[in-house]
């Protein structure tokens, strides 16, 4: 049979199978650096406060007739009316989580859309009197914690504890943004320190 080729491979044809390598042993985990562990300290310390803060929140919230979400999504346009994404990228959540939370401030009579001149569909959402008087009705509780907070802290530790937290926020917008040149979140997406808290 012409062409073809049913003996034992010689010379050039003849194929080696590759040489078996030895296992490999499995490589022990590396010792964190002293930057991982300080990231990973501070991670865990930020989900323990995020708890912490939430708790807090509902307690004082609570008595106004309001939730931790609500308040922080009214304490985000207390200062002016703002649309929904740009309340989220502020909070730092999901848009989808506050626009179902400003819905049912809506329904509410605590918020109200209203129309965004630079951007017809995107609506802002404005706090009603209503809603800045359960906001108002929040205050006195707020600065009585505060007030016992700064006491814990020591005022100066505490504004430097603001900073450092501020500086952080801002830190992590950088590295979490697509080009990794993030941008300071603008002082009027912020929610204000008093009532807003």
């Amino acid at each position: 049979m012409s062409g073809t080729n049913t003996g034992p491979a010689t010379g050039s044809d003849r194929r080696t199978d590759p040489t078996p390598t030895e296992p490999t042993e499995p490589t022990e985990p590396t010792e964190p650096t002293e930057n991982g562990a300080r990231l990973s300290r501070t991670a865990i310390g930020v989900f323990r406060l995020n708890g912490r803060f939430l708790s807090v929140a509902e307690e004082l919230a609570g008595p106004a007739g309001l939730t931790a979400a609500r308040w922080q999504v009214l304490g985000a346009v207390l200062a002016e009316p703002l649309p929904v994404s740009g309340i989220a990228r502020s909070m730092g959540i999901t848009r989808q989580s506050v626009q179902r939370i400003a819905d049912l401030l809506v329904e509410q009579g605590l918020g109200e859309y209203v129309a965004n001149p630079a951007h017809r569909r995107a609506k802002l959402l404005r706090a009603t009197a209503d809603g800045r008087a359960a906001v108002s009705r929040i205050d006195p509780a707020h600065a009585e914690f505060a007030a016992r907070l700064a006491g814990e802290l020591g005022e100066e530790q505490f504004a430097r504890t603001v900073q450092v937290l501020e500086r952080l926020s801002a830190a992590m917008d950088v590295l979490a943004s697509p080009d990794g040149r993030g941008q300071r979140p603008s002082p009027s997406a912020r929610p204000p320190e008093s009532s807003g808290g």
